[in-house]
């Protein structure tokens, strides 16, 4: 029979979970309570972060409601120390998480920490200018585009780009689980999974967006073009002599300047979409293909349905 002041069993349910997480730590070498905090970068608190960097990034537009003209650079500014000090914040956590993990000392972390940040707030303005041939690009890619800031407000394409801007830096910076976390943060909101590791041109536009999946090592020239359900992937896995999968290789495709790929196209491997091209609809593709190709479902595939 329920206890009716207790009907939940928490006393047991909290026991039976704290065993649960100390066997999951001596399973992985970790000591239950040796930190006495927080140990891992927060989620919520980079959703806050990304939050207030896009609109600092573009306060008229992504900024607070009652914001006007007056007052953007107060509002700028303000938001940038809250968001960069925060920031900080999670960059420590993952520094000191990492030497930890190496089973280093953490001496230094703060100091690096503020630096990578420090770099991170400069390069805003230069991300800013990249961001506007993004948004350009969105507007003049799609007739159905009215103005530059319905594509700012509306697109998922958009909020997806900025999201990777910033998570790029960070990656680049040996911030990666901050970058990662960003991502996801975007991928959640937009359906579009762009890893922050890959690398990006100018005037770059995802129409639609929803599946779209762009790898950690793919190279995107500038003024690219793709639509939804677009996975630019790797082909394969190689594993080393023990079976673990081996990481940091290059193994998803380079796209060159000026390529348009249409809605299902699936590029495969450390393969090169030559300037100039147009990849089809529902196209399969594991093979380099030159400068001005124009590809099909139909010109892909021999007589016998088996691909060229």
């Amino acid at each position: 029979m329920s206890d009716r002041s207790n009907p939940w069993q928490l006393q047991a349910i909290v026991c039976q979970l704290r065993a649960a997480r100390n066997q999951w730590r001596t399973q992985n070498g970790r000591v239950s309570g040796e930190q006495g905090g927080r140990e891992l970068p927060s989620r919520a608190a980079m959703a806050d972060i990304l939050e207030a960097l896009c609109g600092a990034l573009f306060p008229m537009r992504l900024g607070p409601v009652d914001l006007r003209e007056e007052s953007e650079d107060f509002y700028v500014g303000h938001t940038l120390d809250v968001a960069l000090n925060a920031l900080l914040t999670q960059a420590r956590l993952e520094l000191r998480y990492v030497a930890r993990q190496g089973g280093l000392p953490d001496e230094g972390v703060d100091a690096t920490a503020t630096l990578l940040i420090q770099d991170f707030a400069l390069a805003l303005p230069g991300l800013r200018s990249i961001l506007d041939t993004d948004v350009l690009a969105a507007y003049h890619g799609d007739p159905a585009a009215r103005c530059v800031d319905e594509v700012l407000l509306c697109y998922p394409g958009i909020l997806a780009v900025i999201h990777h801007r910033l998570a790029h830096h960070l990656y680049r910076a040996g911030l990666p689980l901050l970058a990662r976390i960003s991502a996801e943060i975007a991928h959640s909101a937009t359906g579009i999974d762009i890893h922050p590791g890959a690398q990006i041109g100018r005037s770059f536009f995802i129409d639609h967006g929803t599946g779209v999946v762009i790898g950690e090592t793919a190279i995107i020239g500038e003024r690219v073009r793709i639509y939804q359900a677009v996975t630019l992937g790797a082909k394969r896995f190689p594993a080393d002599e023990s079976g673990q999968l081996q990481k940091g290789h290059p193994r998803h495709p380079i796209v060159e300047d000026d390529v348009v790929i249409y809605a299902g196209a699936t590029i495969l491997g450390r393969i090169t979409i030559g300037q100039g091209s147009t990849i089809g609809g529902n196209v399969w593709l594991t093979r380099s293909v030159p400068a001005g190709s124009n590809l099909t479902q139909a010109n892909l595939l021999h007589d016998d349905g088996t691909q060229k």
